[in-house]
């Protein structure tokens, strides 16, 4: 399990889980992994953004998702934290997931961590239309000095232990 991940210190970034890429192998696990991580961040207060690159071309955001009042910003340039509307605020961890891994979660988890900020890349809420692809580039964002996560490994790191109203509605979204 990862080290703790404190809920006020951090921001979510869910990165262009979108209609045009349902056809790719991985979509339906990184919709899914992605809508847990929504959840578990509404629940425990931690600040997200969902981005949608191109959304005239591309689509809308998966209804998968979940979506419940995210901030959700529109872009063109890969990283999400170049786009207009990406605040992270003072916040020094970011976590990240979506699609695709090599591309647009690439660029933005670079940014971040020129940044100066402390990164957990979700390796099963992330996905590319090769998984190649994809696996090389969580081996580069861990090179660069991202921590590789699980969703599981995140919604656990939310907690110091067990027993709170929280934790129990989130230990729901891992059954």
């Amino acid at each position: 399990m990862s080290a703790r991940i404190d809920p006020e210190e951090t921001f979510l970034v869910a990165i262009d889980v979108q209609e045009a890429f349902r056809g790719y192998d991985c979509f339906a696990a990184v919709a899914e992994n992605c809508r847990r991580l929504l959840a578990a961040a509404r629940i425990v207060g931690m600040a997200s953004v969902v981005s949608e690159q191109y959304p005239r071309g591309l689509g809308p955001s998966a209804p998968e998702l979940g979506l419940e009042g995210e901030t959700v910003i529109e872009k063109t340039c890969f990283s999400a934290a170049s786009a207009d509307g990406f605040d992270a605020g003072d916040r020094p961890v970011a976590v990240l997931c979506g699609i695709e891994t090599h591309v647009c979660v690439e660029h933005t988890a670079r940014e971040l961590i020129e940044r100066g900020l402390q990164l957990h890349v979700v390796a099963d809420a992330c996905g590319s239309r090769k998984q190649v692809d994809g696996d090389w580039a969580l081996t580069r964002m861990r090179d660069a000095g991202a921590v590789i996560e699980t969703v599981e490994s995140v919604l656990f790191a939310l907690f110091d232990g067990a027993g709170s109203d929280e934790f129990k509605q989130v230990q729901g979204l891992v059954k």
